[in-house]
């Protein structure tokens, strides 16, 4: 019987994103993704124009159907809630089934680049927080790390050196671990290494330290690379994968998805044209 997650996230028809991202990689993983909607929408909020309908009052019949079916999963994987009205379906769905030997991975979707996305509120926020601190594993990007850890993002993103950085991350990781989740994952870091190269990378931080996967920063910032990195995670993890193998192929997937659409100049709201790299995701034998 294959391994299953259960996927809470939204499905946009345009972007590169959220469910069309995780269905995608995690099962070309070997893993059989479990669709929740949040919300159907036209296109991934970025684009100036989008249709969002809101599936905040039908997340529940998923939850009480699957209970019917006596449905277990190996993981649960949450991703963008349209509104913090949809984190309470999202915690009956936990004490359904979250179970022992399942775990919780929380991608805290809110903003990027220190900016907020349309649908955050403070009430988002808290609740959020409440939904980050129940999980196993964490991956926020820098900015939903500060809104996590109440940081000032300008004055982290404004240590360029690589060692005060990442300390400095390392530093906020730790501070939420302490209240709950075992790893974070702290995604799309932007710095200069020791010899001026600039470089992106991601640091997985637990109780025992932290870990850089690190690649040269090609340029560009592209629309679901944060759902292809939690959803390659998810799908890791799934599979019995160690955590940082599977965060160092999550890594290359997506260099290499990000290369090939800066230099055939995709928009950044079409995400990244990442089909052709599957294969990189196929469970070895």
């Amino acid at each position: 019987m294959s391994k299953k997650i259960a996927v809470i996230n939204d499905l946009s028809g345009f972007g590169h994103c959220s469910l069309t991202a995780a269905i995608s990689t995690i099962s070309v993983m070997g893993v059989q993704p479990c669709p929740l909607p949040t919300a159907v929408l036209s296109a991934q909020t970025g684009y100036p124009s989008f249709y969002c309908d809101d599936y905040t009052d039908k997340m529940e019949h998923f939850r009480q159907e699957w209970e019917k079916m006596g449905a277990r999963f190996d993981g649960i994987y949450t991703g963008f809630v349209a509104s913090e009205a949809q984190i309470e379906p999202i915690f009956r769905f936990l004490d359904t089934f979250y179970k022992k030997g399942t775990f919780l991975l929380v991608d805290p979707v809110m903003g990027d680049d220190g900016r907020v996305y349309k649908m955050f509120t403070p009430g988002l926020l808290l609740k959020m927080k409440q939904l980050a601190m129940r999980a196993d594993v964490l991956t926020p990007n820098l900015t939903e790390l500060c809104l996590l850890a109440d940081a000032d993002f300008t004055e982290i993103q404004g240590l360029r050196e690589e060692e005060k950085l990442l300390k400095a991350i390392e530093e906020l990781a730790g501070k939420l671990i302490r209240s709950g989740p075992e790893i974070v994952v702290v995604t799309g870091i932007r710095f200069l290494d020791g010899a001026g190269g600039s470089k992106v990378g991601n640091l997985a931080v637990d109780e025992s330290g932290a870990r850089l996967s690190a690649f040269p920063y090609i340029g560009g910032s592209f629309s679901g690379t944060g759902d292809l990195f939690a959803s390659i995670i998810a799908g890791g993890m799934a599979r019995g994968d160690e955590i940082y193998q599977v965060m160092d192929l999550a890594g290359e997937f997506i260099e290499r998805a990000m290369k090939e659409s800066v230099e055939r100049h995709v928009d950044r709201n079409d995400g990244t044209d990442f089909e052709k790299y599957l294969g990189l995701l196929l469970p070895r034998e």
